[in-house]
């Protein structure tokens, strides 16, 4: 640490109470005040940006009142783990209120808010005050004794100035870093998109249009008994939860689902078998298709169909994995569902689905194999971007690390 500096608990520079009877004081009930939720409490984003205003006579109910240049940091899971900080700054009549499930830190003399807001920024400081947390899983809170006792590195005004600008000009040239790798990304991704749209919309000779039911046969999975469900085992329970929104596979890591009952005849997949999600578990998810990884550990579950080409039709599953993820025939499938809150289609309503495709096999294989190229190569430029995201993030780590060391 260098000369000058000292450390010093957070409460011996702060104060931590909501000045809810300051404002009734100086204030009319027929005043405006700002009123700011949890929601509006950013993420990365230095400054509180309150949604609405209300009369300060309206504010019923419990929340927790704040003045400009209060520090507001969520103390509830997973708020406080992702970074919802900001200074309250320019309220109406410079008073605001929202949730109770933030703290307010209130800066002596001593100490910025600014340098307060960045001290409280750091991942290593979340990171602590996450082990301090008390409560019911997805209901803990940070212990407020955590944040008053936590030691802070402080140096003389003039250095916390200084800090605070360094940290402002390095923050703003890693966020517009941030955009540009983050759009860069997307638009690797959204090129096999469009390509793929590009396949569907321009046809060449030989294509032909057929509703599914004339093509294949879909078949729902069996309804696997929840007691013999397992966090591990030789059969894993495929779920809609296994398929990315845009389609294809998805391991659920710790989430996966394992089946250690016992298995019905024709229930267990082979590799390359073709499956379609019949419920939308999640937005985007009804109609997604996969290809199973391997074969003899897959189980086909309800709520899954599995997709298999007609005798004599043209069909080659990894061509029509392709078809079902392509906008027209997901947002076909999704239209002629039904549910409100959650949606669900069935086999025949996705047979009636119309779809276009070449009649050869071969051509068929050969789009596979165009797509498959462009698929490896997005998804090198996805990877080399997501690379970028995490090399600023580590960045921002090591800067602030540095700030709060005095290295900076």
């Amino acid at each position: 640490m260098r000369a000058g500096w000292e450390t010093v608990r957070l409460a011996d520079v702060c104060t931590f109470r909501p000045p809810k009877s300051e404002a009734r004081k100086r204030l009319a009930e027929t005043d405006i005040v700002s009123f700011a939720p949890m929601e509006d409490l950013g993420v990365n984003q230095k400054y509180l940006k309150p949604s609405g205003v209300r009369p300060l006579g309206s504010v019923a109910g419990s929340y927790t009142y704040f003045a400009d240049g209060d520090v507001l940091l969520a103390k509830i899971t997973p708020c406080f783990e992702n970074g919802k900080l900001g200074i309250a700054h320019d309220l109406q009549n410079g008073v605001g209120f929202g949730s109770s499930e933030y703290f307010v830190i209130r800066p002596s003399s001593r100490v910025t808010a600014e340098y307060l807001y960045y001290f409280l920024s750091q991942p290593s400081f979340r990171e602590a005050g996450a082990q301090s947390m008390t409560g019911a899983v997805g209901h803990k809170r940070v212990a407020k004794d955590f944040l008053e006792e936590h030691a802070l590195p402080l140096p003389p005004p003039a250095e916390q100035q200084s800090i605070v600008a360094i940290l402002d000009e390095a923050f703003a040239g890693i966020a517009t870093a941030r955009v540009a790798a983050e759009q860069n990304r997307q638009n690797a991704r959204a090129l096999l998109e469009r390509h793929l749209q590009s396949v569907f919309s321009q046809r060449g000779e030989g294509w032909s249009e057929a509703p599914l039911s004339s093509m294949c046969d879909i078949k729902h999975g069996f309804a696997f008994k929840s007691e013999f469900f397992t966090s591990d085992g030789e059969y894993v329970l495929l779920t809609p939860g296994n398929f990315y929104e845009s389609g294809g596979y998805r391991d659920r890591g710790e989430k996966q689902k394992y089946y250690c009952g016992e298995v019905p005849p024709g229930f267990v997949l082979g590799q390359g078998d073709l499956l379609v999600a019949m419920t939308e578990q999640a937005a985007g998810l009804l109609g997604s298709s996969i290809l199973v990884p391997s074969s003899g550990k897959y189980l086909h579950n309800q709520r899954l169909g599995l997709v298999t080409g007609k005798a004599g039709v043209a069909w080659s599953n990894e061509f029509f994995f392709h078809v079902f993820n392509t906008p027209a025939v997901r947002k076909a499938i999704h239209d002629s569902a039904s549910g409100v809150k959650v949606r669900h289609t069935s086999p025949g309503k996705i047979g009636q689905v119309l779809v276009a495709f070449p009649q050869s096999i071969d051509e068929q294989k050969a789009i596979v194999a165009q797509l498959e190229s462009l698929q490896k190569e997005t998804q090198s430029l996805e990877a080399l971007y997501q690379r970028k995201l995490e090399a600023l993030d580590e960045l921002k780590r090591s800067l602030l690390h540095q700030a709060f060391s005095g290295e900076l």
